[in-house]
């Protein structure tokens, strides 16, 4: 099937599940637990009903916004994801960052990339923001900033709801780890991906390429057991405070939920907070984005930007977003599934299919910019 053919994100899913090994596509796919959040965050938007202003000028349509103190041409961007090259083992973060650019977004690199902050940089020249955790070292912190600062990179965003992995069961069902290790089922698996098995052959070995001079304990410890040697669990406000410091304007803290959180994310400093569920890979049955916005937005009161994700599937998924108090929403698996589907040209698809879709949603709203997506236009359910 030829990405053109893709007429939506769910088309591009399906061109991924048939190209990907299937332990890849489902850690692409899968949630925690029950992954009961992963399918709310979804279906929750169905919920929240629109009007419209009739008898409107659409002809022209400005998505152009301000997002952490960048001007950019849209209002959703590149989520962190680590180990792209597992969907894309020749280039992945490459490709993301390059199609990105052409597309006219923000990428945002995550901590556990399988490429270099150096290499990203030189194949996205646009904006972009780097994705940290808190280690327990905090000199490897500071020396990562420095590299992606002198990278280009001009937003940090620190993620703070991953003090361990979530529980996700599909990964130990397929016997996968990342990078993959050989056993039966997986080579049952990867021999029927022909494309993908020869691209891994040739590439090389995945693992977060910003700190090969490290090692797991332990020679299968893999990403998830990286994470977990490696983070502190012990995380706390002046942790945080530490690292605003150490990074300077342009810093968002990723993964509040409550808005006494938001409160204090800003009372240290942050320039933006962001809402979020971590794609429902962290905490099961946690409540969906849209219906934390509120809270966030009341706490906030405009003294800093909130950016939100999860579960967004299609363009009206952002506006709605929008419309209930973010000012930038972030993509995590609509991108991944372009990725597996097609490389960049594949995620360009991806963005090209928001795009078209925000503009459409915004045209029948009678909103000709980001600005006009008033939370009047929206029916908010009983919460």
């Amino acid at each position: 099937m030829k990405l053109d053919r893709a007429l939506n994100i769910d088309d591009l899913r399906t061109m991924a599940k048939a190209k990907l090994p299937r332990m890849v596509f489902d850690y692409i796919d899968g949630g925690a637990d029950d992954e009961v959040t992963l399918r709310r965050a979804v279906s929750r938007y169905d919920d929240y009903e629109l009007t419209w202003r009739a008898l409107r000028d659409v002809s022209e349509i400005d998505t152009s916004a301000t997002i952490m103190g960048q001007d950019t041409r849209l209002p959703f961007f590149i989520s962190p994801t680590a180990s792209v090259r597992l969907f894309h083992p020749a280039e992945g973060e490459l490709a993301v960052a390059r199609a990105a650019y052409k597309q006219g977004v923000i990428y945002a690199c995550s901590t556990l990339a399988s490429q270099t902050v150096e290499d990203i940089a030189k194949a996205n020249p646009g904006p972009k923001w780097v994705q940290v955790y808190v280690w327990k070292d905090k000199e490897i912190v500071r020396n990562f900033l420095e590299r992606a600062k002198e990278a280009g990179f001009t937003g940090c965003i620190l993620t703070v709801d991953l003090p361990v992995a979530g529980n996700r069961e599909r990964d130990p069902r397929n016997h996968f780890a990342v990078p993959p290790k050989p056993n039966l089922k997986i080579a049952s698996q990867v021999l029927g991906r022909p494309g993908w098995l020869w691209d891994l052959m040739r590439s090389p070995k995945i693992k977060p390429a910003n700190f090969t001079h490290m090692r797991s304990e332990g020679s299968d410890a893999g990403i998830i057991g990286f994470v977990n040697q490696q983070f502190s669990r012990s995380v706390t406000w002046n942790d945080v405070e530490w690292m605003r410091e150490a990074w300077g304007p342009g810093f968002a803290i990723k993964g509040i939920s409550r808005g006494e959180d938001a409160k204090r994310a800003i009372d240290i400093g942050a320039d933006a907070v962001w809402v979020s569920n971590h794609g429902g890979r962290q905490l099961d049955t946690s409540v969906p984005t849209i219906d934390l916005l509120p809270e966030i937005s009341e706490a906030v009161r405009g003294r800093a930007d909130i950016i939100a994700d999860g579960g967004v599937r299609r363009g009206s998924h952002v506006a709605k977003l929008l419309m209930a108090g973010a000012t930038g929403v972030a993509l995590g698996r609509p991108f991944l599934y372009g990725l597996g589907a097609g490389g960049e040209d594949g995620v360009r698809r991806a963005l090209s299919i928001m795009e078209e879709e925000l503009r459409r949603t915004m045209a029948l709203l009678g909103a000709t910019k980001i600005s006009e997506l008033d939370p009047e236009l929206m029916r908010v359910p009983h919460l």
